[in-house]
């Protein structure tokens, strides 16, 4: 079941590659519970299918990067970008999109907490695995406030731009 606007999101782990030590946090691949990452912080996450993937690198995380501090300046606490890959693989594609210190680049290796939410993507098919589907959502203090879900192959509700109207 996909989760819902006034849903609590569910309870998971995502892990990030930090890069310098501090803040309890060491070197590599550092695990998160995600409801530790969420409690009293508004959160705009974005989910895509994959790392170095067209759409994703082109247009995805750029905007985000790009309109960083307008989400910022409506009150957001961290922008997150998700997807099911290895917090190495994260790492390495945030250092290509020059995300640091605006948005987190967190993985979801094996999808366990994509698929608690409802939002995975079978790309077997295609030789891609199971992947998460195109979507953003507005999470304060854990809870969905706005979720926007992506028609498959397309870009237009899950934007930087499109999601600023939420906030």
């Amino acid at each position: 079941m996909t989760v819902k606007i006034g849903d609590t999101i569910p309870e998971g782990t995502l892990t990030e590659f930090v890069e310098v030590e501090g803040d309890g946090c060491s070197v590599g691949p550092n695990d998160f519970k995600v409801s530790d990452l969420v409690k009293g912080k508004k959160i705009l996450m974005f989910a895509l299918p994959g790392a170095f993937t067209p759409t994703c690198s082109a247009q995805h995380v750029p905007g985000y990067v790009k309109h960083h501090d307008a989400i910022m300046a409506k009150g957001v606490d961290e922008v997150w970008c998700v997807a099911v890959n290895d917090a190495f693989v994260m790492g390495a594609w945030g250092r290509e999109q020059h995300s640091d210190g605006k948005v987190r680049m967190l993985g979801d290796g094996s999808g366990h907490w994509t698929k608690a939410m409802g939002l995975e993507l079978d790309l077997t098919a295609r030789n891609m695995g199971v992947r998460s589907q195109r979507y953003a959502a507005i999470i304060d203090n854990g809870v969905i406030k706005a979720l926007e879900v992506e028609a498959p192959g397309k870009f237009e509700v899950s934007s930087a731009e499109a999601m600023i109207k939420h906030l």
